[in-house]
Protein backbone atom coordinates (compact mmCIF):
# COMPACT_ATOMS: atom_id res chain seq x y z
CA UNK A 1 0.00 0.00 0.00
CA UNK A 2 1.54 3.51 -1.46
CA UNK A 3 1.59 6.10 1.48
CA UNK A 4 -0.49 8.56 0.19
CA UNK A 5 -3.50 6.29 -0.47
CA UNK A 6 -3.57 5.98 3.62
CA UNK A 7 -3.31 10.00 3.83
CA UNK A 8 -6.09 10.33 1.41
CA UNK A 9 -8.69 8.03 3.36
CA UNK A 10 -7.01 10.17 6.40
CA UNK A 11 -7.69 13.13 4.96
CA UNK A 12 -11.00 12.71 3.57
CA UNK A 13 -11.94 12.13 7.11
CA UNK A 14 -10.64 15.10 8.74
CA UNK A 15 -9.04 17.38 5.93
CA UNK A 16 -5.76 19.55 7.20
CA UNK A 17 -7.35 22.60 6.50
CA UNK A 18 -9.75 22.11 9.77
CA UNK A 19 -6.06 22.21 11.89
CA UNK A 20 -5.59 25.16 14.16
CA UNK A 21 -2.90 27.55 13.23
CA UNK A 22 -0.86 26.70 15.55
CA UNK A 23 -1.00 23.06 14.44
CA UNK A 24 1.56 20.80 12.16
CA UNK A 25 -0.57 18.06 11.14
CA UNK A 26 -0.20 15.53 8.43
CA UNK A 27 2.76 14.14 7.10
CA UNK A 28 5.98 14.61 9.26
CA UNK A 29 8.72 11.96 8.33
CA UNK A 30 8.30 9.62 4.96
CA UNK A 31 8.01 10.22 1.02
CA UNK A 32 3.84 9.89 -0.34
CA UNK A 33 5.23 7.54 -2.58
CA UNK A 34 6.64 4.82 -0.14
CA UNK A 35 5.33 1.55 0.16
CA UNK A 36 3.96 1.01 3.60
CA UNK A 37 3.88 -2.22 4.92
CA UNK A 38 1.95 -2.06 7.94
CA UNK A 39 1.36 0.74 10.35
CA UNK A 40 1.66 1.51 13.97
CA UNK A 41 -1.32 3.30 15.70
CA UNK A 42 -0.68 5.80 19.04
CA UNK A 43 -1.29 8.78 20.58
CA UNK A 44 2.11 10.33 20.53
CA UNK A 45 5.27 9.07 18.41
CA UNK A 46 7.58 9.04 20.91
CA UNK A 47 10.97 7.42 20.41
CA UNK A 48 10.04 3.89 22.30
CA UNK A 49 7.09 4.23 20.01
CA UNK A 50 9.71 4.48 16.96
CA UNK A 51 11.52 1.13 18.91
CA UNK A 52 8.07 -0.85 18.62
CA UNK A 53 7.58 -0.12 15.31
CA UNK A 54 10.64 -1.59 14.27
CA UNK A 55 10.32 -4.58 16.42
CA UNK A 56 6.79 -4.91 14.60
CA UNK A 57 7.94 -4.92 11.33
CA UNK A 58 5.91 -1.00 10.82
CA UNK A 59 7.10 1.42 8.80
CA UNK A 60 4.25 3.95 9.33
CA UNK A 61 3.60 5.54 12.72
CA UNK A 62 -0.08 7.02 12.60
CA UNK A 63 0.12 9.36 15.96
CA UNK A 64 -2.38 11.92 17.29
CA UNK A 65 0.39 14.57 18.45
CA UNK A 66 2.70 15.91 15.85
CA UNK A 67 6.29 15.06 17.27
CA UNK A 68 7.11 18.55 16.00
CA UNK A 69 5.25 21.53 16.51
CA UNK A 70 7.40 24.20 15.75
CA UNK A 71 10.01 24.39 13.65
CA UNK A 72 13.92 22.61 13.84
CA UNK A 73 16.99 24.60 12.81
CA UNK A 74 18.99 21.66 13.46
CA UNK A 75 18.58 17.87 13.93
CA UNK A 76 21.68 16.71 16.51
CA UNK A 77 19.83 14.61 19.00
CA UNK A 78 20.48 16.96 21.75
CA UNK A 79 16.25 16.21 22.92
CA UNK A 80 13.71 13.77 22.79
CA UNK A 81 12.16 15.22 19.34
CA UNK A 82 15.68 14.99 17.51
CA UNK A 83 16.07 11.57 18.60
CA UNK A 84 12.84 10.18 17.48
CA UNK A 85 13.43 12.37 13.94
CA UNK A 86 16.35 10.97 13.35
CA UNK A 87 15.52 7.27 14.64
CA UNK A 88 12.64 7.51 12.12
CA UNK A 89 14.26 8.91 9.42
CA UNK A 90 17.57 6.40 9.62
CA UNK A 91 14.52 3.22 10.06
CA UNK A 92 12.54 5.12 6.97
CA UNK A 93 9.77 5.11 9.29
CA UNK A 94 6.83 7.58 8.10
CA UNK A 95 5.16 9.28 11.10
CA UNK A 96 1.70 10.99 10.09
CA UNK A 97 -0.10 12.73 12.56
CA UNK A 98 -3.90 14.26 12.38
CA UNK A 99 -4.53 16.42 15.67
CA UNK A 100 -6.51 19.17 16.22
CA UNK A 101 -7.87 18.43 12.50
CA UNK A 102 -9.69 15.22 13.72
CA UNK A 103 -10.49 17.34 17.03
CA UNK A 104 -12.81 19.65 14.93
CA UNK A 105 -14.43 16.59 12.38
CA UNK A 106 -17.99 15.78 14.59
CA UNK A 107 -17.26 12.06 14.27
CA UNK A 108 -13.45 12.42 16.01
CA UNK A 109 -11.49 12.43 19.21
CA UNK A 110 -14.75 13.92 20.79
CA UNK A 111 -16.89 11.43 19.82
CA UNK A 112 -15.38 8.88 20.89
CA UNK A 113 -14.93 10.26 24.44
CA UNK A 114 -18.57 10.52 23.48
CA UNK A 115 -19.27 7.24 22.69
CA UNK A 116 -16.86 5.60 25.95
CA UNK A 117 -19.51 8.04 28.30
CA UNK A 118 -22.21 6.46 26.49
CA UNK A 119 -23.77 9.96 25.73
CA UNK A 120 -26.71 10.91 23.13
CA UNK A 121 -28.09 13.56 20.97
CA UNK A 122 -24.64 14.73 20.58
CA UNK A 123 -23.77 18.25 18.84
CA UNK A 124 -20.43 20.41 18.11
CA UNK A 125 -19.93 22.41 21.08
CA UNK A 126 -18.46 25.17 19.68
CA UNK A 127 -19.13 25.17 15.79
CA UNK A 128 -16.58 26.90 13.96
CA UNK A 129 -17.50 30.17 11.64
CA UNK A 130 -16.48 30.77 7.74
CA UNK A 131 -15.95 27.47 6.78
CA UNK A 132 -18.72 27.28 4.58
CA UNK A 133 -18.97 29.16 1.21
CA UNK A 134 -22.35 29.39 -1.62
CA UNK A 135 -21.84 28.47 -4.94
CA UNK A 136 -24.00 29.98 -7.55
CA UNK A 137 -24.22 28.70 -11.45
CA UNK A 138 -26.77 28.68 -14.45
CA UNK A 139 -27.16 25.81 -16.15
CA UNK A 140 -29.65 24.47 -19.56
CA UNK A 141 -33.12 23.42 -17.96
CA UNK A 142 -32.43 20.03 -19.42
CA UNK A 143 -28.66 19.88 -17.96
CA UNK A 144 -29.57 20.94 -14.58
CA UNK A 145 -30.15 17.46 -12.53
CA UNK A 146 -26.83 16.30 -14.47
CA UNK A 147 -25.11 19.37 -12.66
CA UNK A 148 -26.72 19.07 -9.67
CA UNK A 149 -25.82 15.29 -9.27
CA UNK A 150 -22.45 16.08 -10.44
CA UNK A 151 -21.69 18.89 -7.11
CA UNK A 152 -23.60 16.41 -4.87
CA UNK A 153 -20.83 13.44 -5.70
CA UNK A 154 -18.09 16.50 -5.20
CA UNK A 155 -19.22 17.01 -1.71
CA UNK A 156 -21.73 20.00 -2.43
CA UNK A 157 -24.83 20.38 -0.49
CA UNK A 158 -24.88 19.22 2.73
CA UNK A 159 -26.69 20.90 5.76
CA UNK A 160 -26.62 19.23 9.29
CA UNK A 161 -27.69 15.68 8.78
CA UNK A 162 -29.27 16.18 5.25
CA UNK A 163 -27.60 15.74 1.98
CA UNK A 164 -28.41 16.89 -1.75
CA UNK A 165 -29.32 20.43 -0.54
CA UNK A 166 -29.88 23.12 -3.58
CA UNK A 167 -32.11 26.05 -3.99
CA UNK A 168 -33.50 26.20 -7.91
CA UNK A 169 -34.54 29.35 -9.79
CA UNK A 170 -35.92 29.35 -13.14
CA UNK A 171 -34.84 32.07 -15.72
CA UNK A 172 -33.15 33.22 -19.05
CA UNK A 173 -29.30 33.75 -19.71
CA UNK A 174 -28.42 35.87 -22.97
CA UNK A 175 -25.37 36.19 -24.26
CA UNK A 176 -23.19 36.42 -28.11
CA UNK A 177 -21.21 33.88 -29.32
CA UNK A 178 -18.06 35.76 -30.79
CA UNK A 179 -14.98 35.07 -33.25
CA UNK A 180 -13.08 32.03 -31.81
CA UNK A 181 -16.06 30.65 -29.69
CA UNK A 182 -17.67 27.24 -29.46
CA UNK A 183 -21.52 27.90 -28.44
CA UNK A 184 -23.18 24.95 -26.85
CA UNK A 185 -26.68 27.10 -28.24
CA UNK A 186 -26.79 29.98 -30.24
CA UNK A 187 -24.95 31.30 -33.53
CA UNK A 188 -22.06 33.78 -34.23
CA UNK A 189 -23.02 36.96 -33.72
CA UNK A 190 -26.99 37.07 -32.90
CA UNK A 191 -27.77 37.53 -29.43
CA UNK A 192 -29.11 34.34 -27.89
CA UNK A 193 -31.58 33.65 -25.49
CA UNK A 194 -31.94 30.41 -23.02
CA UNK A 195 -34.11 29.40 -20.34
CA UNK A 196 -31.60 28.09 -17.21
CA UNK A 197 -31.87 27.22 -13.69
CA UNK A 198 -29.64 29.18 -11.72
CA UNK A 199 -28.67 26.87 -8.92
CA UNK A 200 -27.37 27.44 -5.25
CA UNK A 201 -25.29 24.92 -3.01
CA UNK A 202 -23.62 25.02 0.24
CA UNK A 203 -19.91 23.55 -0.01
CA UNK A 204 -17.08 23.20 2.60
CA UNK A 205 -13.57 25.78 1.59
CA UNK A 206 -11.55 21.97 1.65
CA UNK A 207 -13.78 20.86 -1.41
CA UNK A 208 -14.16 24.03 -3.35
CA UNK A 209 -11.55 23.07 -5.74
CA UNK A 210 -13.42 19.03 -6.78
CA UNK A 211 -16.84 20.68 -6.75
CA UNK A 212 -15.70 23.50 -9.14
CA UNK A 213 -14.25 20.78 -11.30
CA UNK A 214 -16.90 18.24 -11.11
CA UNK A 215 -19.32 21.39 -11.71
CA UNK A 216 -17.14 22.42 -15.16
CA UNK A 217 -16.88 18.70 -16.01
CA UNK A 218 -20.71 18.17 -16.12
CA UNK A 219 -21.69 21.68 -17.26
CA UNK A 220 -22.50 21.61 -21.10
CA UNK A 221 -21.28 25.61 -21.86
CA UNK A 222 -17.48 26.01 -23.03
CA UNK A 223 -18.05 29.19 -20.48
CA UNK A 224 -19.18 28.21 -17.49
CA UNK A 225 -20.85 31.58 -15.43
CA UNK A 226 -20.66 30.78 -11.40
CA UNK A 227 -20.01 32.12 -8.67
CA UNK A 228 -18.42 31.65 -4.94
CA UNK A 229 -19.07 33.65 -2.15
CA UNK A 230 -17.71 33.35 1.45
CA UNK A 231 -20.22 32.68 4.18
CA UNK A 232 -19.81 33.55 7.84
CA UNK A 233 -22.61 30.85 9.04
CA UNK A 234 -21.42 28.35 11.54
CA UNK A 235 -20.97 25.08 10.35
CA UNK A 236 -22.98 22.11 12.69
CA UNK A 237 -20.32 19.44 11.79
CA UNK A 238 -16.66 21.14 12.35
CA UNK A 239 -15.82 22.69 15.61
CA UNK A 240 -14.61 22.11 19.50
CA UNK A 241 -15.77 20.09 21.76
CA UNK A 242 -19.26 17.59 22.07
CA UNK A 243 -22.12 18.34 24.25
CA UNK A 244 -24.73 15.37 24.55
CA UNK A 245 -27.18 13.69 27.06
CA UNK A 246 -26.71 10.63 29.21
CA UNK A 247 -29.51 8.21 29.07
CA UNK A 248 -30.07 8.28 33.07
CA UNK A 249 -29.05 10.90 35.10
CA UNK A 250 -26.32 10.30 37.32
CA UNK A 251 -25.75 11.83 40.82
CA UNK A 252 -22.13 13.56 41.44
CA UNK A 253 -20.43 10.86 42.80
CA UNK A 254 -21.88 8.37 40.57
CA UNK A 255 -21.15 10.17 37.57
CA UNK A 256 -17.32 10.34 38.72
CA UNK A 257 -17.11 6.52 38.88
CA UNK A 258 -19.03 6.28 35.68
CA UNK A 259 -16.30 8.44 34.30
CA UNK A 260 -13.23 6.75 36.04
CA UNK A 261 -14.38 3.22 34.51
CA UNK A 262 -14.76 4.09 31.00
CA UNK A 263 -12.50 6.31 30.48
CA UNK A 264 -9.97 4.52 32.15
CA UNK A 265 -9.14 7.51 34.30
CA UNK A 266 -6.75 6.65 37.69
CA UNK A 267 -7.92 10.43 38.92
CA UNK A 268 -9.84 12.80 38.90
CA UNK A 269 -9.56 16.36 39.37
CA UNK A 270 -12.60 18.40 39.76
CA UNK A 271 -14.80 21.18 41.48
CA UNK A 272 -16.77 21.15 44.02
CA UNK A 273 -20.46 18.93 44.25
CA UNK A 274 -22.97 20.73 43.28
CA UNK A 275 -25.49 18.35 44.61
CA UNK A 276 -27.20 18.22 41.36
CA UNK A 277 -27.95 15.08 39.10
CA UNK A 278 -25.83 14.82 35.88
CA UNK A 279 -27.41 14.33 32.39
CA UNK A 280 -26.26 17.10 30.48
CA UNK A 281 -22.53 16.75 29.71
CA UNK A 282 -19.82 18.63 27.46
CA UNK A 283 -16.47 16.98 26.26
CA UNK A 284 -13.18 18.11 24.83
CA UNK A 285 -10.22 16.00 24.46
CA UNK A 286 -7.19 17.24 25.46
CA UNK A 287 -6.85 20.65 26.65
CA UNK A 288 -10.29 22.29 26.61
CA UNK A 289 -10.76 24.94 29.50
CA UNK A 290 -10.84 27.51 26.54
CA UNK A 291 -14.47 25.97 26.43
CA UNK A 292 -15.85 26.35 29.71
CA UNK A 293 -18.16 29.40 28.72
CA UNK A 294 -19.48 27.27 26.13
CA UNK A 295 -20.23 24.09 28.30
CA UNK A 296 -21.83 26.75 30.73
CA UNK A 297 -23.59 28.85 28.11
CA UNK A 298 -25.01 25.08 26.62
CA UNK A 299 -26.73 24.48 29.84
CA UNK A 300 -23.93 21.32 30.74
CA UNK A 301 -24.20 19.86 34.58
CA UNK A 302 -20.57 18.77 34.13
CA UNK A 303 -17.72 19.60 31.54
CA UNK A 304 -15.43 16.66 30.65
CA UNK A 305 -11.77 17.95 29.83
CA UNK A 306 -7.80 18.38 30.63
CA UNK A 307 -4.91 20.80 32.06
CA UNK A 308 -6.98 22.93 33.63
CA UNK A 309 -4.99 25.23 35.82
CA UNK A 310 -5.52 26.12 39.41
CA UNK A 311 -7.46 29.26 39.28
CA UNK A 312 -9.77 27.93 36.26
CA UNK A 313 -11.13 25.89 38.82
CA UNK A 314 -12.76 28.71 39.93
CA UNK A 315 -13.72 29.56 36.70
CA UNK A 316 -17.02 27.18 37.23
CA UNK A 317 -17.98 29.56 39.64
CA UNK A 318 -20.98 26.93 40.95
CA UNK A 319 -22.41 26.49 37.65
CA UNK A 320 -21.12 23.19 36.47
CA UNK A 321 -18.55 20.35 37.48
CA UNK A 322 -15.71 20.24 35.78
CA UNK A 323 -13.79 17.11 35.91
CA UNK A 324 -10.02 17.34 34.66
CA UNK A 325 -9.24 13.13 33.65
CA UNK A 326 -5.75 14.43 32.24
CA UNK A 327 -4.52 14.88 28.87
CA UNK A 328 -3.80 11.06 28.10
CA UNK A 329 -6.84 9.82 29.15
CA UNK A 330 -8.87 12.29 27.54
CA UNK A 331 -7.40 10.95 24.20
CA UNK A 332 -5.70 7.36 24.82
CA UNK A 333 -8.81 5.97 22.94
CA UNK A 334 -7.94 8.27 19.23
CA UNK A 335 -6.50 5.46 17.55
CA UNK A 336 -9.40 3.79 17.82
CA UNK A 337 -10.38 6.13 14.94
CA UNK A 338 -7.23 5.43 12.53
CA UNK A 339 -8.16 1.63 13.12
CA UNK A 340 -11.88 2.05 11.93
CA UNK A 341 -11.35 4.13 9.02
CA UNK A 342 -8.23 2.47 7.65
CA UNK A 343 -10.13 -1.07 8.14
CA UNK A 344 -13.42 0.13 6.66
CA UNK A 345 -11.52 1.43 3.48
CA UNK A 346 -8.35 -0.37 2.96
CA UNK A 347 -9.44 -3.53 4.75
CA UNK A 348 -6.28 -6.06 3.68
CA UNK A 349 -4.09 -3.65 5.00
CA UNK A 350 -2.30 -4.10 8.21
CA UNK A 351 -2.93 -2.00 11.29
CA UNK A 352 -1.42 -2.76 14.87
CA UNK A 353 -2.57 -0.43 18.14
CA UNK A 354 1.00 0.56 19.96
CA UNK A 355 1.50 -1.38 23.16
CA UNK A 356 3.87 1.83 24.54
CA UNK A 357 2.64 3.68 26.97
CA UNK A 358 3.29 7.24 26.19
CA UNK A 359 1.80 9.26 29.02
CA UNK A 360 4.39 11.14 30.52
CA UNK A 361 2.63 11.88 33.87
CA UNK A 362 2.75 9.05 36.46
CA UNK A 363 0.48 8.83 39.68
CA UNK A 364 1.32 7.56 43.02
CA UNK A 365 -1.65 6.10 45.13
Amino acid sequence: MKLNEIIKVLEQFAPLQLQESYDNAGLITGNPEMEIRAALLTLDSTEEVIDEAISSNCNLIIAHHPIIFNGLKKINGKNYVERTIIKAIKNDIAIYAAHTNLDNVRAGVNKVIADKLGLINTKILFPKKKLLKKLFTFVPGEHAELVRNAMFLAGAGHIGNYSECSFNNEGFGTFNAGAGSNPYVGKHGIRHREEEIKIEVLLPMWKEKQIIKALFDSHPYEEVAYDVVPLDNSFSDVGSGLIGELPVALDEISFLQHIKKNMQAPMIRHTKFLDKNISRVAVCGGAGSFLLNEAIGSEAQAFISSDYKYHQFFDADSRLLICDIGHYESEQFTPLIFAQLLNENLPTFATLFSKTNSNPIKYFH
